[in-house]
């Protein structure tokens, strides 16, 4: 199966950065490489793009992509490992840094990665294969009330506790290893007229596999203490809860002193680090609402190095 994906935000994901021509830039989340191209066209032969991506399939499709460009230096990792990549690269700083959170439109199609509920297929969910934890193994082997706090807190489901029962009432009987099987448990547990209550199950569980908001929430610091002043971080998200945490991170960031109100001096030593570009987030126009439906969710916050 081809690696397709059409990068969302791009245009103004690249204003945002304010490329230099000679800089560092690391693009966290590579994909096929859409925004990766964007960036190193504004580049020059100077200029270098770190390109992460845990998904080997994704790093493939990227060299292919960028097969043109000779200035891109290729990580297959979570980008959670950005600063002991940095440090082995021996580099200190970049000028910019770039994040598109979520799941390609490859991953979500490819039946075999588990990622969709339109899509029969095993229940896996791993962006990194070589990783242990599986959605199946969440499914089958976590209990109820874990099952139950998941689908809460990562999936916001308000019939979690019901979803749970229904799973583990099910898996006494048979294992549940397909993305249909489980997509059946959830829509036999809910009462709802909307197209796909699944979803907010599916969701949940592809959190929990990745550790993405975990992840995430433990990385933008790391990405902001490495920034040159003026350089920007470029954050795109696709659902509430992500958005949630680039934009709390943003504001404590941006903050001088987080000490308790009524001390009369300061004792945090705390350091303002950046400064917010996006005080609402940046959202689709409509010619790409009308050609990318996957843009209608999507979130552009944007920071800068102070």
């Amino acid at each position: 199966m081809e690696f397709e994906h059409i990068s969302v935000l791009a245009e103004e994901t690249i204003e945002n950065l304010n490329i230099k021509p000679d800089g560092i830039y690391a693009d966290l989340t590579l994909g096929k490489g859409g925004h990766s191209k964007k960036i190193l066209e504004k580049l020059s032969d100077k200029g270098r793009l770190i390109a992460f991506d845990q998904d080997k399939e994704a790093i493939m499709a990227a060299k292919e992509n960028l097969k043109d460009f000779s200035n891109v230096i290729y990580v297959n990792t979570n980008f959670e490992n950005f600063e002991s990549t940095l440090k082995d690269l021996n580099i200190s700083k970049i000028d910019g840094a770039l994040m598109d959170i979520g799941v390609s439109s490859y991953q979500i199609d490819n039946a075999s990665r588990g990622f969709s509920y339109m899509h029969d297929g095993p229940l896996d969910m791993r962006m990194d294969v070589e990783n242990e934890l599986t959605a199946e193994t969440i499914v089958n082997e976590y209990s109820k009330e874990e099952l139950t706090e998941i689908f809460s807190k990562y999936g916001e489901e308000r019939f979690s506790k019901t979803i749970a029962r229904n799973i583990v009432d099910y898996r006494n009987k048979q294992r549940i290893d397909t993305t249909f099987k489980l997509r059946d448990i959830v829509n036999k547990s809910v009462r709802t007229k909307e197209a796909h209550p699944e979803k907010r199950v599916f969701q949940a569980l592809r959190i929990e596999v990745n550790r993405e908001l975990e992840v995430l929430e433990n990385t933008i610091e790391d990405v902001v203490d490495h920034l040159n002043v003026g350089g920007r971080l470029c954050i795109i998200t696709f659902h509430s809860l992500e958005d949630r945490i680039v934009k709390n991170k943003f504001k404590d960031l941006e903050k001088d002193c987080t000490c308790p109100p009524g001390l009369p001096v300061c004792v945090c030593d705390t350091v303002r680090k950046v400064k917010i570009i996006t005080n609402k987030p940046i959202v689709a126009g409509k010619k790409e609402l009308s050609e990318n439906s996957r843009s209608k969710s999507a979130k552009l916050r944007v920071c800068q190095r102070v």
